[in-house]
């Protein structure tokens, strides 16, 4: 007998049993494939599973929406995208320097590092559709403030003494009192202290700061104060003078 094909007419196949009430191509024509072949297929599927081509043993899904595959250890962690960055670790540092001088840390709320404001203007200064004129503004002025702090004191802004900062800054800090040689850094400390209220007061602590309630239902209004009335020369009792449309 042949692998492939034993001669039983065009078909290949045995005919039918008698009584068996089929057509001898029946099972072809239902099928596409003949019973034999059918037979072999079947009969290689083990020997393939020997070979290593096909499991021997597929495993049973957890779930229809489930993968099949169970973990051999703990999960791996996604890490969260890297924030953008802009600044150089010199500059990075300055400008943790300079913004806890502008909002520093208080009795009431934390300082300007406390609340990520570096973070936030590096996030404004490091996406693709920033300005360009800001971001060469905010990389020349802490470099300003650096060679100012190197002419005075030989050394950086932020390896200079609390009182050496602090000269530095009282000169560019107050436009209507800088002298016109400082206009760099005054342009530069007004775009920076913009840029600190702006992280600041929109982050969770400077709402805390200002004591910011939002738009919170008051279940106790009475209307408007007295005082107020009496300003604007009105009264709640004019309504009771106007006439309804109805007695018209």
């Amino acid at each position: 007998m042949s692998d492939l094909g034993d001669g039983h007419g065009a078909t290949g196949e045995e005919p039918p049993a008698p009584g068996d009430g089929r057509q001898a191509t029946g099972e072809k024509a239902a099928t596409g494939i003949t019973r034999r072949r059918a037979l072999q297929v079947l009969g290689a599927v083990p020997v393939a599973a020997a070979l290593g081509q096909v499991p021997a043993q597929q495993p049973k899904p957890l779930t229809p929406a489930v993968t099949s595959q169970v973990p051999s250890g703990p999960a791996a962690t996604v890490a969260a995208p890297a924030a953008p960055k802009f600044f150089n670790t010199h500059e990075r540092r300055t400008l943790h320097v300079l913004v806890d001088y502008i909002i520093p840390r208080d009795e009431h709320s934390g300082s300007a590092t406390d609340a990520k404001v570096p973070e936030y203007i590096e996030f404004l200064l490091a996406e693709k559709d920033a300005n360009p004129t800001t971001q060469v503004a905010m990389q020349g002025g802490l470099a300003w403030i650096d060679a100012e702090a190197l002419k005075r004191f030989s050394k950086t802004f932020v390896n200079a003494s609390d009182v050496q900062r602090r000269e530095i800054l009282d000169d560019i800090a107050y436009p209507a009192k800088a002298k016109p040689e400082m206009s760099h850094g005054v342009s530069f400390f007004n775009r920076l202290r913009d840029m600190t209220a702006s992280g600041f007061f929109s982050s969770a602590m400077g709402w805390q700061d200002l004591q910011y309630k939002g738009n919170v239902f008051n279940p106790g209004y009475d209307g408007c104060p007295p005082a107020a009335l009496e300003k604007l020369g009105v009264s709640y009792d004019v309504m009771q003078t106007r006439i309804s449309p109805q007695e018209r």
